[in-house]
């Protein structure tokens, strides 16, 4: 008799969990369209080059003696003492020239003594000024034709992630280095006003390398392209309103610069306008766990006909999506 009640309660199990098994896979899910929008803004959209480098100084060179077998008369400076561009550091028994500092700066290591005969091309002296830094970054070959003299930039410094400090490009290498498959070029940023900073610092620049007051501009992903021609699909009926009710138009534009996240519109829509978004999929269902029925949520979607962000300066932003 036992068994036959063990064999009646293992069917009814069976046939539950066989149940659930069944209606987990052929539950339909439920997916929903969200209509996404964004509003053609007015403002001031600004291009920028980032590279990352560490803080350096300005002037940090080893002073040489520029005569032969002259012996010295006098050192007048001490490791560690601060001088000015110009300043005599060593004389000498004959009355030669002396060695005097070449910018100013730190006098960081004294090699010579009073007494001491020195030969030309001989280190006497290192010079070093921690007031005057600098920093060193790489920039990709593609962006270094956007690079000029004298470009406003931006800095941050980890060991100050609250500060920001400005400095101005002083120099870009006429040679590039080159490394798993791609090219880099030394930009040189002077560093204006390097309140705590030191040398050895990383930091990342940001260079300023085109801008534009009250340009037009949408997010770079409401921008669409099809057989070379750019547009945006303009929801006349405004914000919140799907595409059901007949009121998506597919407008061509034309456009100006480009940012990470936005574009310019230099020609096609007015400020105000409503231009749709790339849609996400949501969509729900329930699934079977070991031990007990879960119910989940399904995650979100990808892009659909999105773009990709545009890196630089000048470049008018390409992408896919859905042709009217």
């Amino acid at each position: 008799m036992k068994k036959w009640i063990w064999i009646v309660i293992s069917i009814l199990v069976i046939g539950f969990v066989g149940c659930q098994w069944y209606n987990s896979r052929t539950s339909s899910q439920e997916v929903t369209t969200q209509v996404r929008t964004a509003v053609v803004q007015k403002g001031n959209l600004e291009v920028k080059i980032s590279g990352s480098g560490s803080i350096q100084p300005v002037t940090s060179e080893d002073l040489k003696s520029t005569i032969d077998n002259n012996e010295i008369h006098e050192v007048l400076v001490a490791s560690g003492e601060t001088v000015s561009a110009g300043d005599e550091l060593i004389t000498f028994t004959d009355d030669s020239d002396p060695i005097t500092a070449p910018a100013d700066g730190m006098v960081t290591t004294i090699a010579v003594a009073a007494g001491d005969r020195i030969t030309n091309g001989q280190v006497v002296a290192h010079l070093t000024n921690y007031k005057d830094l600098e920093t060193v970054v790489q920039v990709d070959e593609s962006d270094i034709p956007k690079i000029r003299g004298g470009q406003t930039v931006e800095l941050s410094v980890s060991a100050y992630p609250d500060q920001v400090y400005t400095g101005k490009v002083t120099a870009i290498a006429d040679e590039g280095t080159s490394a798993n498959g791609s090219t880099t070029f030394d930009v040189t940023i002077h560093i204006e006003k390097p309140v705590n900073l030191k040398v050895g610092m990383s930091a990342e620049a940001n260079i300023l390398t085109a801008s534009k007051k009250d340009a037009l501009y949408v997010p770079v992903d409401a921008l669409y392209t099809n057989n070379n021609e750019k547009y945006v699909v303009v929801n006349s009926a405004g914000a919140n309103t799907d595409q059901a009710s007949g009121a998506v138009t597919q407008q061509t534009v034309k456009t100006g610069l480009a940012t990470e996240e936005y574009v310019e519109i230099t020609d096609g829509v007015s400020e105000g306008d409503v231009v749709q978004l790339p849609q996400l999929t949501s969509g729900s269902s329930s699934m079977n766990q070991q031990g007990g029925m879960m119910q989940g949520m399904g995650g979100m979607g990808g892009m659909q006909g999105g773009n990709m962000p545009p890196n630089d300066s000048g470049k008018e932003a390409q992408s896919t999506g859905p042709s009217k």
